[in-house]
């Protein structure tokens, strides 16, 4: 293969173009943004300021695109952190705190959005001798219904200029939310792609402090919303991020959205089912603003079941599906994602006739599990937008929520969902006989009033609200 063309230089299309670079003799990718040359925020992520957990599948699927790059060591080496989800995590449900175990579980790499997007870029560039990256505005699609071979290219780096057709043997669209991939379909003759957007209205505000001596090693901190008592779902987290930092993101659904000003910032979080991630923060020292987005809509569109889809055109990452950011699951799905591009591409080669449809859909496969768990919660909310919850929803979330239930207590239910949240398995793992005897059986172990917490995090904890107080 000669050319590939990536659009969007976001986590999605850097993966997809180390998908693509082991056959093509050059591939480039073209974003509208400038690149920053370090771990900074930019405007085409706009869920950038706020929490992001990259989950162990996501990982894998990243260390399989890049053999040899070592993703998770770049990561940890750049300050990431690696959090375990069975004893490094507290975290409180709608049915009670998870207990904490010592068994080995899957783990989740916690860092900025804006690390992450640089460590992969870096790790994308110093493997792939094949890949450019420059900027330029994308247009549209050349081609027709049958086949794209380019894009059209707007406005591009004075310096580098691509002029305005560009030709591929290849095009992935990775876009992001804000892709325009419906209209350029419509303008080559493809139309009625199934749509479907479910919107909580949920909002998010974050705001980053310094780490409190001492409490370097104080595990993840979640308050889970509650979709099931009929009113705004509230959440809370902690997460620990590079450079001896924590990301403190709130979530709101429509009706309950988390405020902008610091001090009603504080007091959202005291206000919660439980006041652990308020004791926390009001002890410690902050360092930014509080930022508020509301780009959290889930948005699936459903290209695998177009009647009509044009050769050597791909569409991947947010351009294909969006979640939810508080189920923390698109980035590792862009990445599975990428994985099924790599692998189709291995196996028949870029020009394999078909390779757009299989693609498109092993890519929506491993959306689906992570689409489901997003709208089967999100439709519970009051308010929500887009859909109200189906007999099957309903069966689904009381299946849910019984084997959560469980898992607060139980290990075998809890490994269950871990597994399935992480992206390590599909959601068939939670129908396996021993996670429905669990989610039966109930949780073994006894109810936690309060988080679990050893001794020295408690010592750390009583600290803090003590200078709270103060």
């Amino acid at each position: 293969m000669g050319r590939a063309v990536v659009v969007g230089a976001g986590l999605a299309g850097l993966l997809a173009a180390a998908a693509l670079s082991p056959a093509a003799d050059e591939v480039l990718l073209l974003d509208r943004d400038v690149l920053p040359d370090g771990p900074e925020n930019r405007k085409g992520v706009p869920q950038g300021h706020h929490a992001h957990l990259l989950m162990a599948g996501g990982l894998a699927a990243m260390e399989d695109l890049l053999p040899g790059a070592g993703v998770r060591a770049r990561l940890l080496a750049a300050g990431a952190h690696e959090v375990s989800l069975s004893s490094g995590m507290v975290a409180l449900t709608p049915d009670g705190w998870f207990h904490r175990y010592r068994h080995d579980g899957p783990s989740m790499i916690t860092c900025t959005r804006a690390l992450l997007d640089w460590v992969v870029r870096e790790a994308v560039l110093s493997v792939s001798g094949n890949v450019r990256v420059h900027r330029a505005a994308v247009e549209g699609l050349l081609g027709d219904a049958g086949r794209v071979h380019g894009v059209r290219v707007g406005a591009s780096d004075a310096g580098d200029p691509l002029g305005p057709e560009l030709d591929a043997d290849i095009v992935v669209e990775a876009g992001g939310r804000g892709s325009h991939i419906l209209r350029w379909l419509e303008e080559i003759g493809i139309t009625g792609v199934p749509v479907r957007n479910v919107d909580s209205g949920l909002a998010n505000a974050t705001r980053v402090y310094r780490t409190p001596a001492g409490a370097e090693s104080f595990p993840l901190t979640v308050i889970q919303a509650n979709p099931y008592h009929g009113r705004p779902g509230r959440s809370a987290m902690i997460l620990p991020i590079e450079d001896d930092r924590w990301m403190v993101s709130l979530g709101g659904t429509r009706g309950g959205e988390p405020p902008q000003s610091p001090d009603d910032f504080v007091r959202y979080t005291l206000d919660l089912p439980h006041p652990l991630v308020g004791w926390l923060i009001s002890g410690a020292e902050p360092l930014t603003d509080v930022v508020v987005s509301r780009s959290t809509s889930n948005a699936r569109r459903f290209f695998e079941k177009s009647p009509s889809w044009p050769e050597r055109l791909i569409v991947l990452g947010d351009a294909l599906a969006t979640f939810n950011p508080a189920y923390g699951q698109g980035m590792s799905v862009a990445a599975l994602g990428a994985q099924v591009l790599a692998r189709e591409v291995r196996r028949t080669g870029p020009a394999g006739p078909g390779l757009s449809r299989r693609v498109l859909r092993g890519a929506a496969q491993c959306a689906e599990g992570a689409w489901a768990t997003a709208v089967g919660t999100d439709v519970l909310y009051p308010a929500v937008r887009g859909g109200k919850p189906t007999i099957a929803d309903r069966l689904t979330a009381r299946y849910s929520r019984m084997l959560t239930r469980s898992a607060t207590g139980s290990y075998d239910a809890a490994s269950a969902l871990w597994d399935v949240t992480s992206l390590r398995t599909t959601p068939t793992r939670l129908l396996r006989p021993r996670a429905v005897l669990a989610a039966v059986s109930g949780s073994p172990l006894p109810h936690l009033s309060e988080p679990p917490l050893s001794p020295r995090e408690l010592t750390v904890l009583d600290r803090l609200r003590k200078s709270a107080t103060a």
